[in-house]
């Protein structure tokens, strides 16, 4: 259940920040100094625990900009161009609807649970 609401804060904060826009990187990756940087998306990496279950990590996604056009903005290079992040709202979405019935599905596992516990308790009474 912690791995889906981590998932779904993620995607979240990646929906958020979409227009979230900045100064191209150089050659060696870096941002010229007082110019604004493009968010960075997450990305949530989920693998399986030794002992059974699952733990998350996050990381950023690569890549994490990709150039457009926005020749308004004070930041653009000379061609107009800024940073953008690399977000594909409708793979954030599917992200959500998979973090939502995991979540379900979860908890359906642990209320079968709870209720043969009870049955089990019920039986021995």
């Amino acid at each position: 259940m912690n791995a889906a609401v981590r998932r779904l804060e993620v995607s979240a904060s990646n929906v958020a920040n979409v227009m979230s826009t900045g100064a191209l990187p150089g050659a060696d990756g870096t941002v010229a100094a007082g110019s604004p940087q493009a968010y960075a998306p997450l990305d949530v990496v989920q693998t399986a625990t030794a002992g059974g279950g699952t733990q998350t990590s996050v990381r950023t996604s690569n890549p994490s900009t990709v150039a457009t056009s926005d020749p308004q903005a004070p930041f653009a290079n000379q061609d107009g161009q800024v940073a953008a992040p690399s977000i594909d709202l409708a793979q954030e979405m599917i992200s959500q609807m998979v973090a939502k019935y995991s979540y379900a599905a979860n908890l359906k596992v642990m209320k079968a649970d709870d209720q043969m516990a009870k049955t089990l308790l019920d039986v021995r009474a």
